[in-house]
């Protein structure tokens, strides 16, 4: 568990400092995927799960 967490943090920082830099090429992008799928077996998942959720039945009950 304490490698994934350490894995999660460097991605999430690396992810940063690839979008700050301009341009998101192939490579980040692929540091950006396996981020994702870190990020999908930490105890952070259903949280991210559910505001997701949230977030999309609020924009589908929006009426323009």
């Amino acid at each position: 568990m304490a490698i994934s967490i350490s894995l999660v943090l460097l991605l999430t920082i690396l992810a940063v400092i690839f979008l700050r830099n301009g341009g998101l090429k192939v490579s980040h992008a692929l540091v950006c995927g396996l981020l994702g799928f870190l990020m999908a077996s930490t105890s952070m998942a259903p949280t991210i799960h559910d505001g997701i959720g949230a977030t999309a039945d609020l924009v589908s009950s929006l009426n323009p």
